[in-house]
């Protein structure tokens, strides 16, 4: 995950994901404009696996998690922005500034299929537990990048046991996915989430604040 090389920094002309947009309007009487990014819809799922008592979470190297590291170290990467033609990416910093620990989630590109569907899909691909529908629990959905991009992340809740688990998970390499599986024991999660040793999203966070509220206290005592 971390052996990454040959990095190059070039404009990016069209994309699969993201479509650039302006949006000129008038507020109040005065007349403003935002600049602003289309992009896909997502799911995220908080997986706890009840067998070891545990969360499952995922492990990943982030580009633009990356660039934003290099860039605070060498801030003249970004200033030709605006030319053809980027300044390469010498003595290139450690890949591990860029990796990031998420839950399992994906975005939305499957009209064919609900929300819930995807994130059955999503949670055996990145993590190798099969899980139904009805294993699944919605918990809220809520905007995410409201400056940039402002996408829906709808998110969901799903108790797996190591039964249900039928492969390591990892993500698909033909899609260039490469994902490590994180257990997070449950007395450790608070910890985790607020160390910031540990690089992770608001989800992650937010999730195990959600959980420790509703969830912990059901559960059987020791």
């Amino acid at each position: 995950m971390e052996a990454i090389e040959e990095l190059a920094v070039q404009p990016c002309t069209s994309s699969l994901y993201l479509r650039p947009f302006r949006l000129s309007y008038r507020q109040n009487g005065t007349k403003k404009f935002w600049d602003f990014m289309r992009t896909h819809d997502s799911v995220s799922i908080l997986i706890f696996n009840t067998s070891r008592q545990c969360f499952v979470v995922v492990k990943q190297f982030r580009p633009a998690v990356y660039m934003c590291e290099v860039e605070r170290h060498h801030p003249q990467v970004f200033q030709n922005q605006d030319k053809e033609s980027f300044p390469s990416l010498e003595n290139p910093l450690p890949a591990v500034v860029g990796v990031t620990y998420e839950l399992c989630a994906g975005i939305v590109d499957k009209p064919g299929l609900s929300l819930e569907e995807i994130a059955c899909e999503e949670v055996l691909e990145e993590c190798g537990y099969r899980v139904s529908i009805a294993d699944l629990r919605r918990i809220t959905s809520y905007r995410s990048g409201v400056g940039v991009t402002g996408s829906r992340q709808t998110l969901f809740y799903a108790e797996v046991n190591d039964q249900m688990r039928t492969s390591g998970g990892g993500g698909q390499p033909e899609e260039g996915e490469l994902i490590e599986v994180v257990e997070i024991p449950l007395g450790e999660s608070m910890k985790f989430a607020y160390d910031e040793t540990f690089p992770k999203t608001m989800g992650v966070i937010f999730s195990f604040m959600w959980f420790h509220s509703n969830i912990a206290p059901k559960l059987p005592k020791k």
